[in-house]
């Protein structure tokens, strides 16, 4: 029982790992050996990068002991921003950066409002929510407007790649993009900072680490990744809609709980943000596959979720009691 805990206590993401393997069995032998095939893994691969990026600059985000529910916004209005610059006669590369430029904007001002005026960051972004899904709406009008894709290199972005084109090139960009933020928090002085920040503050503060710098960092990350995973869907669906990434802003925090990630901060990792944000995206696919109504997915993952959350308490709870005893 003590290994047991002190595995789970310093790689929480392995419970995440297990519960993967058996979903992926489970949803395998329904679907008649139908989940593993070629095609099926091809499209769970090809959405994955889009959750998961958000939920990689959640998860480092939580870590730091903050929020971030603007995400999902976020998320819209960087490709529409894009969208609309390129319409406008901007190249892409100059109108990329600028989208991405109002999106670490955004996550400057959640992150001054929060820390400025000591509120919640669950409170600042939860308006910040609102106001930037509003924006988005209001700029396209309530409608799409047009994608010129022959003036984007979507290539780079969304073609298949890799043998029997198995991957779409965002995966690759998805795993770059993992594998730094995983060096970044592991290996670096920043990244201890951030696990300090969330883990200790006042303590952290009183070492000397910049700890508002560090979490007004994580807020304009968050809110980068998530604009630039915006405009990877914006380039797969080929349409710039107004009203993508609803609701994407608790699947990322999902993703993150269930990945390992405690809500005091601290505590976390990438691989458990990707482990979670690919346990969600099996269950929503091994759902349909299996002929399950797809309307109990959210229930299914809030059911996750829960679970996630007690069992890491519980876990806590007692491996402090045991070092008591001892």
């Amino acid at each position: 029982m003590k290994k047991l805990l002190k595995v789970y206590l310093q790689k929480p993401e392995l419970a995440g790992i297990v519960l993967l393997a058996l979903l992926i069995a489970l949803f395998q032998f329904r679907s008649q050996m139908v989940f593993l095939s070629a095609e099926n893994v091809r499209g769970i691969l090809g959405v994955l990068p889009e959750v998961g990026l958000v939920a990689i600059g959640v998860t480092l985000l939580m870590i730091c002991g903050e929020f971030d529910l603007s995400v999902g916004s976020v998320f819209a209005l960087t490709p529409m921003s894009i969208t609309l610059l390129v319409n406008a006669g901007v190249p892409f590369w100059p109108a990329f950066l600028i989208g991405l430029v109002v999106a670490a904007a955004i996550g400057l001002m959640n992150g001054l409002i929060t820390l400025v005026f000591n509120i919640p960051s669950f409170i600042t972004t939860l308006g910040m929510l609102f106001i930037v899904r509003s924006l988005t709406v209001v700029l396209s009008g309530g409608f799409p407007p047009n994608l010129p894709i022959d003036q984007m290199p979507a290539h780079l972005f969304v073609s298949f790649i890799g043998p029997d084109g198995l991957f779409r090139a965002s995966f690759l960009w998805f795993i770059g993009i993992g594998a730094a933020a995983a060096i970044l928090l592991s290996v670096t002085n920043l990244g201890n900072w951030m696990k300090a920040t969330g883990g200790f503050l006042e303590a952290s503060i009183s070492s000397g680490v910049p700890a508002r710098r560090v979490k007004l960092f994580s807020f304009v990350l968050c809110a980068v990744l998530a604009g630039f995973a915006g405009m990877i869907q914006v380039l797969r669906l080929g349409a710039a809609l107004p009203s993508i990434g609803d609701g994407l802003e608790l699947q990322a925090v999902a993703a993150a709980v269930i990945g390992g990630t405690a809500l005091s901060g601290g505590i976390g990792n990438v691989l458990g943000a990707v482990v979670g944000a690919l346990l969600i995206r099996v269950i929503d696919n091994g759902l349909v596959l299996t002929q399950v109504d797809a309307n109990w997915f959210k229930f299914a993952v809030g059911s996750l979720t829960i679970f996630a959350v007690v069992a890491n308490a519980w876990m806590r709870r007692t491996a402090r009691h045991l070092k008591v005893q001892l």
